[in-house]
């Protein structure tokens, strides 16, 4: 997410603060050392929250935490996931201790709803009902480099019925969130949730067709202490909105926000942030089936946009009859119908600008199944997998992979963790043609029992952005969600420091 100066200053003194990463030397002869190249190390702590999965008596929650295997980490951590505004049973409430699952006999310590024992094996939580509480959780040493919770709801009947996903995010100060909804069918909340011992103030700001909604109601939100505050969307403006981009906005602290859009009849997800505004955006993994594909924009700078829209199939670009381009009016939201744009094949939308590149942000909203057994869920853009991604909570049966190279080719590597109650990882490798979109076959665990994770690492090429999809029938209803995949952030680049005695003398 886009970050003020001083949140961005003040990040990296952290960093290295809890990092310790400086060497501090004498050089052998003043102002003759040479620059060296910075070392990519191993984050040591991460922060990630879940929202409160939902308001249905009938919901069932399963939540999977895994931290990938990272050299460099050494053998010291822990990790734990716990109820928002709960103490550990330690008494402290950063939840950064081990012992959370044990009984200090004070009482009013809340056990953690997920402890990992060791990377490279996920572990498994449940949750039942509409009580279920927002998380807050921890990871340090070798659990913190590329930790990853998916949050998965399933709700068999009511408003809202579906199957609902969502990574578990980190903190930030900065979310956008094109395809939220006002409309009479729609029922949108901001979930905003603080980790932080101190109250968060955030602002929501909601942009339509028109242009920005005047609204007093979404300025200095207050968020207490390692707590969460669900904000109807529809509360905030008069007149309802089919089309909206939320704009989330930290003036103090930080927090994780995201957005469940539920619909009257087309069940309903979790919506994720944008990546950060860019001229070009790629949104990838659009489900094969997919009987509806709604396209939505926001520029949120002083310039128009005009965007080139082509989807990536596994035959290469294909640009959409009737919808070649975009045009998107500063602070305004866009939005197009693009059908059933993949047609029976694997497809990733890619936007390009046909002149002077302007900065966008975007989401899909995409539709499966027909009549009263339809399904929604969002993709919104990504950013590329750098280094490393990860998706929690894949099943035996209803997982698919899809992986977009939309400039050169590129190799990938995929590998399946050990399951959470048992079974051997596995891994193959892909190329994916430049321009294309690939469904891969994942690899499965041998002697699979439970859940397991995967990890994408491109191996060369060019950029490959990823989504995962979950999907399971029910009632004749089509369920699904789709993750995107963006890159863990599992290591940092370090500069080598050293000790330079010169400057005193200057």
């Amino acid at each position: 997410m886009n970050r003020t100066t001083v949140s961005l200053i003040a990040g990296v003194t952290a960093l290295a603060a809890v990092t310790g990463f400086a060497s501090m030397s004498e050089p052998d002869t003043a102002g003759t050392a040479t620059a060296k190249a910075a070392a990519q190390l191993p984050v040591e702590r991460t922060s990630l929250l879940c929202p409160a999965p939902s308001t249905s008596d009938l919901a069932e929650t399963a939540y999977t935490s895994f931290t990938p295997v990272t050299e460099g980490t050494g053998d010291d951590g822990a990790a734990e996931l716990t109820a928002a505004g709960e103490e550990s049973a330690d008494g402290s409430t950063d939840g950064s201790k081990d012992d959370t699952n044990k009984d200090d006999g004070k009482g009013g310590k809340e056990k953690a709803v997920l402890t990992p024992k060791e990377p490279g094996k996920p572990v498994t939580g449940e949750a039942s009902g509409a009580e279920s509480p927002p998380l807050v959780g921890t990871a340090e040493g070798r659990f913190a480099p590329g930790w990853t919770v998916q949050q998965t709801t399933e709700i068999e009947a009511g408003s809202g019925r579906g199957l609902l996903g969502t990574n578990c995010t980190a903190p930030d100060t900065e979310f956008w969130f094109p395809g939220a909804s006002t409309a009479k069918e729609r029922t949108d909340y901001a979930h905003l949730t603080n980790p932080d011992d101190s109250a968060a103030v955030a602002d929501i700001e909601l942009y339509g067709k028109d242009g920005a909604l005047k609204s007093t109601v979404g300025e200095g939100i207050q968020i207490p202490p390692r707590s969460s505050e669900a904000v109807l969307l529809s509360t905030l403006i008069d007149e309802p909105q089919t089309d909206l981009t939320v704009h989330v906005t930290v003036r103090s602290g930080r927090v994780a926000a995201g957005v469940q859009a539920i619909d009257d009849k087309l069940g309903g997800d979790w919506l994720g942030p944008s990546t950060d505004p860019a001229g070009s955006l790629v949104l990838p993994g659009i489900p094969k089936d997919a009987t509806s594909v709604r396209l939505i924009a926001f520029a949120p700078g002083d310039a128009d946009a005009d965007l080139k829209v082509r989807l990536a199939s596994p035959n290469g670009p294909i640009t959409p009859a009737g919808n070649e381009t975009l045009h998107i009016k500063a602070g305004m939201t866009s939005a197009i119908d693009l059908g059933d744009v993949t047609r029976g094949e694997a497809g990733s939308l890619m936007l390009t600008p046909t002149g002077r590149a302007t900065p966008v942000v975007a989401a899909l909203k995409v539709v499966r199944g027909k009549g009263d057994k339809q399904e929604t869920a969002f993709i919104p853009a990504t950013g590329p997998v750098d280094t490393r991604a990860t998706a929690a909570d894949n099943r035996s049966k209803g997982s698919t992979l899809s992986l977009v190279a939309p400039g050169r080719a590129a190799k990938v590597k995929v590998t399946a963790s050990a399951g959470s109650g048992g079974g051997t990882a596995a891994e193959k490798t892909y190329t994916i043609k430049g321009g294309t979109t690939q469904n891969v076959e994942l690899p499965v665990p041998s002697g699979l029992k439970g859940t397991y994770a995967i990890t994408v690492e491109p191996q060369s090429g060019g950029p490959v952005y990823a989504a995962r999809m979950l999907e399971e029938a029910s009632g004749g209803v089509p369920m699904f969600t789709v993750q995107t995949l963006p890159d863990d952030r599992g290591t940092v680049e370090v500069p080598d420091a050293a000790q330079d005695l010169s400057v005193l003398q200057k």
